[in-house]
């Protein structure tokens, strides 16, 4: 079970009487529920748009599911972060079966690599790159060759069992 989910908010601005029918944003927000999708959408509505959510209303919010959630696929997430020492923009890559996964990875990453919180990252695009050309990361090349194989130096072979039980033969 995952722990962030992948949602689709559209909100809008509320209608006046200069603007009836206000232009409507829809967002893709990672996060564990819809309570923080909401919050991160009114969030990054007000940095970009400056719409709040006492002058706005939230028209939907819905939860995107993968498609092919058994292949793996590699994504390339774009994403900006605060750091203690000031903002700084990232690519990176990374092989699972869903976005939500990918995302899930990163976040881990950046908290183990950049002791970054999940507050100070800001995703700005994740995408499922198709071709093997787009891969730009070597840690992500390396699994992409077709005759891919890992070895599994320390097997321990089956042993047959030392008293073997068989039923016995009564002729001869």
């Amino acid at each position: 079970m995952s722990r962030l989910n992948e949602y689709q908010v559209i909100g809008r601005r509320l209608p006046t009487e200069s603007v009836p029918e206000p232009k409507l944003f829809r967002m893709r927000i990672f996060a564990p529920n819809t309570v923080v999708a909401k919050s991160r959408y009114w969030y990054f509505l007000q940095k970009l748009h400056k719409v709040k959510k006492t002058s706005g209303e939230i028209v939907s919010v819905n939860i995107i599911s993968e498609a092919k959630p058994t292949k793996v696929k590699t994504f390339g997430v774009w994403l900006r972060y605060e750091s203690r020492s000031g903002i700084h923009n990232m690519y990176k890559e990374y092989r699972d079966v869903t976005r939500v996964g990918a995302v899930e990875t990163m976040y881990q990453d950046l908290a183990a690599r950049h002791r970054a919180r999940f507050r100070n990252i800001h995703i700005l695009k994740v995408v499922e790159l198709q071709k093997a050309d787009d891969v730009k990361r070597q840690y992500v090349k390396q699994f992409l060759s077709k005759d891919l194989k890992f070895p599994l130096p320390h097997r321990v072979q089956k042993q047959t069992k030392l008293f073997q039980a068989h039923a016995p033969t009564t002729f001869y």
